[in-house]
Parts: C-alpha cells; structure tokens; sequence
C-alpha cells in the first residue's frame, strides 16, 4: 500500500466498518465508480453483450448503444 500512496493512487472502494486502521474514501470518485459499475452489470443482462455475439466490432457498439438505451429508458 505505501507504493501505491507514493504513486498518489485514490481508495475508491469502500471498506469494512471494523477496518483496524481505516483509509479515507474520495466519496465523489467512489459515486461515479458505483454508476458505472452498475451499469456494466444492468449490460450483462443482455447475454449477446456479455458473451461477445456480436462478431464485428462495429455490430457490437451498436448493441451496447441500443442496450443503454433500452437501460436508459426504463
């Protein structure tokens, strides 16, 4: 851990209440890792996403685009 504090990296996932020796979160950075996680789980309800279907990468942009879309208007 003291590596990575001299590299200047961030805790951005939270930690056990009983950590002995707790470390400061950056609460804005942890709220957009939980969107964006949350949001790769809500894709992986689209099995053609997540088992990579799609054989072309453009074929495969669109259906992430059409499923955050679907997401997005629920």
């Amino acid at each position: 851990m003291a590596d990575l504090d001299e590299r200047g990296a961030k805790v951005v996932i939270s930690q056990h209440s009983r950590r002995a020796m707790p470390r400061q979160i950056d609460a804005e950075i942890y709220k957009w890792r939980h969107l964006i996680e949350n949001f790769f789980c809500k894709l992986k309800e689209f099995k053609r996403i997540a088992m990579r279907a799609c054989k072309t990468d453009r074929s495969f942009e669109a259906m992430i685009y059409l499923a955050a879309a679907i997401i997005n208007s629920r």
